[in-house]
C-alpha cells in the first residue's frame, strides 16, 4: 500500500506576513541612519585638531592631530545627536572673573 503524500503549499497569508515584516525592518534602518547635521562634529574637529596639532606640533603634530579631532568630534557629536543635547556655548564678550557670589565681572 503506497501512501500519496500532498506538499503543503505556502500560504499567501504567511508570505504577506514575511513581507510586511521585512518592510517594517529595512525603513526602521533607514531611519536609525544619521543625518547630515550629526557628521559636523567629525569634520570641525577635524579641522580644530589639525590647526592646533600644527600650531603646536608641526606637519607632524597637525597629520595626528587631525585624526584625535576627527576621533572626538565624531564621538562627541554622535552622543550629543542620539541624546538630543543641544551644544550651547556660554560665552562673555569680554576678560573677567566670577565673583564669590557667582556673577561675572569684566575687566574693560
Amino acid at each position: 500500500m503506497n501512501k500519496a503524500r500532498i506538499a503543503a503549499a505556502p500560504s499567501p497569508a504567511g508570505l504577506a506576513f514575511r513581507l510586511v515584516f521585512a518592510a517594517a525592518a529595512i525603513l526602521l534602518a533607514l531611519l536609525s541612519l544619521p543625518q547630515a547635521g550629526h557628521a559636523q562634529g567629525i569634520v570641525r574637529g577635524a579641522q580644530e585638531g589639525s590647526y592646533e596639532g600644527n600650531r603646536i606640533a608641526g606637519p607632524v603634530g597637525g597629520a595626528v592631530g587631525g585624526v584625535v579631532g576627527a576621533g572626538v568630534g565624531g564621538a562627541v557629536g554622535a552622543v550629543e545627536g542620539v541624546l538630543g543635547i543641544p551644544h550651547r556655548h556660554y560665552r562673555h564678550r569680554c576678560h573677567g572673573y566670577y565673583d564669590g557670589y557667582h556673577r561675572f565681572h569684566c575687566y574693560r
